[in-house]
């Protein structure tokens, strides 16, 4: 990897850091804390949001037609969500061992927490819970995906991808054949340090 890249790839990761820094000093202003993976709101943050919840019934009047109407497609993806969540977590289950590539957790991705909001109504949970798992799942396959490239093909492409993983930077520059088979040796390597 040229040096330039690598300095900026640290720049990121120190940015990184320090945007957690400041997503945990919001949480501090907003009053709560994390309990054995139990989000706990301050009395008064907890009164405050009880008042702004809005009635199921009020809830239901205010939903545009739209919405009811695109609901039953919407709900109808938990099938092949759920069938992806079995396939990926197999496909890690059998294959990574195998390789010895450090498992993903499914739970440092599958977070749903929105249900300790009190000011959601009993609705607006459920959809956030549905949305929280859609997007987690996705990221969990994602991290799959991004190991099992790592170990076979750490190769950019091309052409520009959007929104690529967090390891893709890292993979070797598109035509860049020198050593090949060293890099993807060491790449796997990479890998198996990340067992626990």
């Amino acid at each position: 990897m040229n040096e330039k890249i690598g300095q900026i790839l640290e720049q990121i990761s120190q940015l990184e850091a320090e945007l957690q820094s400041a997503i945990d000093g919001q949480e501090c202003r907003l009053r709560y804390e994390i309990k054995d993976k139990r989000v706990v709101f301050e009395e008064a943050i907890k009164t405050a949001h009880h008042r702004v919840r809005m009635g199921v019934f009020r809830w239901i009047l205010n939903v545009r037609p739209q919405n009811f109407l695109t609901m039953p497609v919407i709900y109808g993806m938990i099938v092949p969500m759920a069938l992806l969540d079995l396939a990926v977590t197999l496909y890690q289950l059998i294959c990574f061992p195998v390789y010895r590539i450090a498992r993903v957790k499914r739970s440092d991705y599958l977070v749903m927490d929105h249900r300790h909001l009190s000011y959601l109504n009993t609705f607006e949970k459920l959809h956030c819970l549905y949305c929280s798992y859609a997007v987690g799942l996705f990221n969990y396959a994602r991290e799959i995906t991004a190991r099992t490239e790592q170990y076979f093909c750490p190769i950019k492409h091309a052409q520009k991808i959007i929104s690529a993983h967090s390891r893709y930077e890292r993979f070797l520059a598109y035509g860049d054949a020198g050593e090949l088979h060293q890099k993807i040796a060491k790449f796997r390597a990479d890998l198996e340090k990340e067992i626990k």
